[in-house]
C-alpha cells in the first residue's frame, strides 16, 4: 500500500478525521478525537499503528517490516514500513485492529456519539 491508499482506507472508517497536529509531514488519523494511525509523508513510507499488547512483539518477530513504534510507546504501538513485503490486506487488518482498539476504549458518552454517526 502507498500513503494515498492508507489515507483512503483510514478515512473510510466511521468517525475518522485527519490532521497535521505535529508537523507538515506527519498525517494523523483519529477516531472520535483519539489517534489510531500516524502516517509519515516524508522519507520511507511508514505508518504507526496501535497494537494489542499480546501481539506487538510477535508481529515484530515474524515480520521485519514491523518495528517498535517510532516516537510512540514501544509496548502499544508498531511502525509498519511500507516496503512492499506486507500484503495490502494484512496492512488493512493491522489498521482495522488499531482502529478497533481505540473504539473499544472510548468513553460511554463518546461511544453514544459514535453510534449515532
Amino acid at each position: 500500500m502507498n500513503i494515498e491508499e492508507i489515507r483512503d482506507y483510514c478515512m473510510s472508517k466511521k468517525g475518522t478525521t485527519e490532521s497535521f497536529p505535529f508537523d507538515e509531514v506527519t498525517l494523523v488519523f483519529k477516531v472520535m478525537g483519539k489517534m489510531f494511525a500516524l502516517a509519515s509523508l516524508d522519507g520511507e513510507p511508514r505508518v504507526n499503528l496501535k497494537c494489542d499488547t499480546d501481539k506487538t512483539f510477535s508481529l515484530r518477530e515474524e515480520y521485519p517490516a514491523i518495528i517498535p513504534g517510532y516516537h510512540m510507546s514501544k509496548v502499544n504501538w508498531n511502525t509498519v514500513l511500507m516496503d512492499g513485503t506486507l500484503h495490502d490486506d494484512f496492512v488493512k487488518t493491522l489498521i482495522d485492529d488499531s482502529y478497533n482498539l481505540i473504539v473499544e476504549k472510548l468513553t460511554k458518552k463518546i461511544k453514544l456519539e459514535f453510534e449515532k454517526l
